[in-house]
C-alpha cells in the first residue's frame, strides 16, 4: 500500500482516504539472489502507473489496483491481506473436492504406504 499526502491542497486532502492502492507484485514472480535477481526493469510498469508527479492520474493495471474505503470495510475483519491474482503454481483451487474426501484420500494413501513398508520389512526379515 502506498500513501503520499505531501503537497496536497485542502480540497484534495478531503479525498485522501477514499481508498487505497495495492500492488500485488510477487504473485507468479520468482526471484532469487543467484539466478533470477529482481531488477528495476521488473518495477518499471509500477513506477509509471504510480505516477509520483500526479497521483490523481494514476492508472490501474493487473497488478496495481485501487480499492475503495467501502470495499476495505466490507472485508472480513477489515483485512488488508488483499490478493486478486491467482498463483499459477497452486493449480486449480476452484474445483477441489470436499475436505472430508481429501482427508479420506490422504488416510488411504498413508495406509497403502504403511502396508508397502510392512511388506518390505517382512521380506527383509526372511
Amino acid at each position: 500500500m502506498l500513501h503520499d499526502d505531501s503537497a496536497v491542497t485542502p480540497e484534495q486532502r478531503a479525498n485522501l482516504f477514499k481508498g487505497i492502492l495495492a500492488l500485488q507484485f510477487l504473485t507468479n514472480q520468482h526471484f532469487t539472489l543467484k539466478t533470477q535477481q529482481m531488477k528495476y526493469s521488473h518495477l518499471e510498469d509500477f513506477v509509471q502507473c504510480y505516477n509520483f508527479k500526479n497521483r490523481f492520474k494514476r492508472k490501474e493495471t493487473e497488478q496495481f489496483k485501487k480499492f475503495t474505503y467501502d470495499e476495505i470495510i466490507a472485508r472480513d475483519k477489515i483485512n488488508l491481506d488483499i490478493f486478486w491474482l491467482k498463483d499459477a503454481s497452486l493449480g486449480d483451487t476452484e474445483n477441489l473436492p470436499d475436505p472430508d474426501e481429501l482427508a479420506l484420500e490422504i488416510v488411504e494413501n498413508l495406509e497403502s504406504g504403511l502396508a508397502n513398508f510392512k511388506e518390505i520389512i517382512d521380506k527383509l526379515e526372511r
